[in-house]
């Protein structure tokens, strides 16, 4: 193929509003902002092979690391809103929270996602680019994103409205094509946009197709639909999110052309999609749509399985839409569950983790024969941090091409006598936790303090306030073991009552803390998003996770951190069961009855902060024997369990997982 023939050949595929013209200065020659033209033609050709057996991933949120990974370039003028905002610091040296400000200098993530369910998403999407599998991805193009996390002295977390410009999003283009879903009082009409998720070589891409409702044809209600991700106040606004992910997924692949054998429901949020293509179908014709649709189910909390009445349906749907959904969704209490309706209109259904099959063992009993389990992971060159990927690449012999297959990270176990290699793994996470002391530098940070992270959604079973639980016993540990760090981040649901009364339990308790800061340094960061979350992941020395077992269905943050060998202190829950027998740090906590799941709201925190306290202090002892004043013992045992980390994240990434989901669930070689 002629390169100056790539261009037409894409505009025949992908019919972009090229209004103004102005994406001609972005898509032209061999290039697509920057990045292979020709690998984007593939792909679209891909999806429309009848002799490829097409994968459809349905989830509401992707979070694509897009200020970090596979950046795009654009010689349009960025708009200012789609920067990174100015965050603050609040911490107990108030001296600096008044004075500074943290000025991120990079491109907001595509504002897409909310948290853990998005990223994953968003990694999975990932790696089936690496695979060159013929799979898509369908979102929805939130125009408000999630929100912008402001902290107010005295009142907490104040939730703010983001604003974002996609027409200036580097790498996101509009297309000409429309589609309508039909609901019961009103048409609505979604616009299309797509956005390519490469591989890491940049030689294949998957296609993310996402749905907007943002446009003149519709009523002003109809354009709220997607303006906000997981809006909760409203009943029948999260209903029609939901409606819109399902219907209108459907109708964008037949727009389309694409060529779907499987559709893979990414949590309940999109199994509208399966009622949509049930339309017009006699009962046994049903029965084997089943045979295209698999689902993920990703929460064992109560709050997480969506649940509607049929009045609010009826007030939205047809009646050949809600006879389908009464069919295979109706609890014994008369609403409507889309877990159940999930689980009934699928070939294969899986929890992320062991743990998490168990616990919906327990939940859904009859349903135990159909689910599996598949472990979440992380896409590793997303995640792995450059000083990680230059010392594997120092020791080809023990990581040969460690790149296209990240389970040779497990040979790391062969270079533990290797006193160089060893060295320069210290080495390499000072240099990681320099950069986070050179980002909080006003707070007078020092990499050769014992910094431990606690970063993820602010909720009850997630038990954010743990280690201020008693702030006399932190302060104990610090001056008769060796001084700490403590960094905090987080996000609570705008409508989460008990996220927010967390949040400002814990600012409540880091603004009264008056003892030395020398000592002691807590520090609470605004705004907790992805390329915060790759800095902490990988520079910390110590990585918290101390959810309330069995709620934590998988976790990936803490697979992350052991990309870079930063140590785990846990409870053992979700993915981090699986791991319990290795040493890459240290467990802790309550541990729930085998065949039973408990009550997420007895939290156990007197006696488990009791063990945290414990835990910590010899997690800091023997961290203070490793590094005395700069200089460190390599023979050190913590030495050891960072080498045992990186082996242990051989297994819990996104490599691992898509070699599951193909043999377990999708049923393709």
């Amino acid at each position: 193929m002629k390169k100056n023939n790539l261009v037409d050949e894409f505009y025949s595929l992908v019919q972009v509003d090229d209004y103004d013209g102005h994406y001609a200065k972005d898509i032209k020659d061999d290039s697509y902002f920057g990045m292979p033209l020709e690998s984007i033609i593939e792909a679209e050709k891909r999806m429309r092979s009848s002799e490829e057996r097409g994968i459809a991933y349905f989830s509401m949120e992707y979070g694509l690391a897009t200020s970090c990974y596979n950046k795009f370039s654009s010689q349009l003028t960025l708009n200012a809103s789609n920067k990174l905002p100015e965050n603050a610091v609040f911490s107990n040296f108030r001296v600096a929270d008044y004075f500074f400000i943290l000025h991120p200098d990079n491109i907001i993530d595509l504002p897409i996602y909310s948290g853990g369910l998005g990223v994953l998403a968003g990694d999975t999407v990932k790696t089936m680019a690496d695979y060159k599998l013929p799979a898509t991805g369908i979102g929805i193009l939130w125009n408000s994103g999630y929100f912008r996390q402001k902290f107010w002295f005295k009142y907490g977390q104040a939730p703010e409205k983001m604003h974002w410009d996609p027409y200036t999003y580097p790498g996101l283009i509009p297309l000409k094509n429309r589609i309508k879903i039909s609901l019961k009082q009103e048409d609505v009409h979604l616009r299309l946009w797509k956005y390519y998720i490469y591989s890491y070589k940049h030689n294949a891409a998957v296609p993310l197709i996402l749905l907007d409702s943002n446009i003149e044809s519709n009523s002003a209600q109809a354009k709220n639909l997607t303006d906000q991700l997981y809006r909760s106040d409203n009943v029948l606004l999260k209903l029609l999110q939901r409606v819109i992910l399902g219907f209108g997924g459907i109708s964008a692949l037949d727009e389309l052309g694409y060529n779907i054998n499987t559709y893979h429901l990414n949590e309940g949020h999109a199994v509208f999609a399966f009622v949509a293509k049930a339309r017009g179908l006699a009962n046994d014709e049903v029965d084997k749509l089943k045979e295209k649709f698999v689902y993920t189910c990703h929460t064992p909390v109560e709050a997480g399985h969506d649940r509607f009445s049929m009045e609010d349906l009826n007030r939205v749907l047809k009646k050949e839409d809600t006879d389908i959904i009464d069919r295979f969704g109706k609890e014994r209490a008369g609403l409507i569950n889309l877990t159940l309706l999930s689980m009934n209109i699928s070939s294969a259904t899986n929890a992320v983790s062991h743990n998490h099959q168990k616990v919906m063992h327990i939940q859904f009993p009859k349903y135990k024969d159909q689910i599996q389990y598949v472990t979440n992971g992380v896409h590793p060159y997303t995640w792995m941090s450059q000083k990680f990927k230059d010392l594997f690449e120092h020791f080809p012999a023990a990581f040969p091409d460690f790149k296209s297959n990240p389970m040779v990270l497990s040979k790391t176990a062969d270079l533990k006598t290797d006193f160089d290699f060893r060295a320069q793994l210290w080495q390499a996470h000072q240099s990681n936790k320099d950069d986070l002391c050179k980002f909080l530098d006003k707070w007078k940070l020092d990499k050769d303090i014992f910094t431990i992270c606690w970063a993820r959604r602010v909720a009850a079973y997630k038990r954010p306030s743990l280690i201020l639980h008693d702030i006399g016993r932190l302060m104990r540990i610090a001056e008769e073991i060796g001084p700490l760090q403590i960094i905090l981040a987080g996000k609570a649901h705008p409508n989460d009552n008990l996220g927010f009364t967390y949040i400002n339990e814990m600012l409540d308790k880091i603004d009264s803390l008056n003892e030395d800061y020398d000592k002691l340094k807590i520090i609470f960061l605004e705004n907790y998003d992805i390329s915060l979350g790759k800095l902490l992941t990988s520079s910390v020395d110590v990585w918290l996770n101390n959810p309330l077992p069995p709620f934590e269905a998988s976790g990936t943050s803490g697979m992350k951190a052991i990309l870079n060998g930063v140590l785990q202190m846990s409870t053992v829950d979700g993915w981090v069961a699986e791991a319990a027998d290795r040493p890459i740090g240290a467990f802790f906590g309550y541990k729930n009855n085998e065949g039973s799941v408990g009550n997420e709201f007895d939290l156990h925190m007197n006696e488990d902060s009791e063990e945290l306290y414990s835990t910590l202090g010899g997690l800091v002892s023997l961290y203070y024997k490793t590094n005395q004043h700069g200089k460190a013992d390599i023979s050190s045992a913590w030495i050891d369990m960072m080498i045992e980390c990186i082996c242990v994240a051989a297994q819990f990434n996104t490599y691992r997982m898509l070699d599951q989901y193909k043999h377990l669930i999708w049923k393709i070689s």
